[in-house]
């Protein structure tokens, strides 16, 4: 298994939020809320990201974004390591960074318009 699809994976998500905004409008999500919601979600993402990294100097391989889990059987599921969290934590930044800056072009629209 090797990296990746994290990035590609986040952008379908942020998609799939953006789309249920331009569905049902704003008013149905107040989207004031949803901005700061969106951004906390990216902070925690990068955050765990981060943390991800540093607990393989903590925890004995001394470099920075090492696997320190223990290597699976090659062809098994769970065969990667820390790899597959990895992607999932970059797939909830980039998700809801793209969220953000999309409800932030949204919001600076209704306010231009009021």
């Amino acid at each position: 298994l090797t990296p990746g699809g994290g990035f590609a994976g986040g952008a379908i998500l942020a998609g799939s939020f953006i789309l249920l905004v331009l569905a049902f409008g704003s008013d149905l999500l107040k989207l004031k809320k949803r901005e700061e919601g969106s951004s906390v979600i990216e902070s925690l993402a990068i955050f765990a990201f981060l943390i991800l990294g540093v607990m393989a100097l903590f925890i004995g391989t001394h470099v920075f974004f090492n696997n320190f889990l223990p290597a699976g059987t090659v062809g098994n599921l769970i065969s990667a390591g820390v790899i597959p969290l990895y992607n999932i934590f970059v797939g909830i930044e980039v998700g809801a960074a793209l969220f953000t800056i999309f409800l932030a072009l949204a919001i600076y629209k209704e306010e231009v318009i009021e």
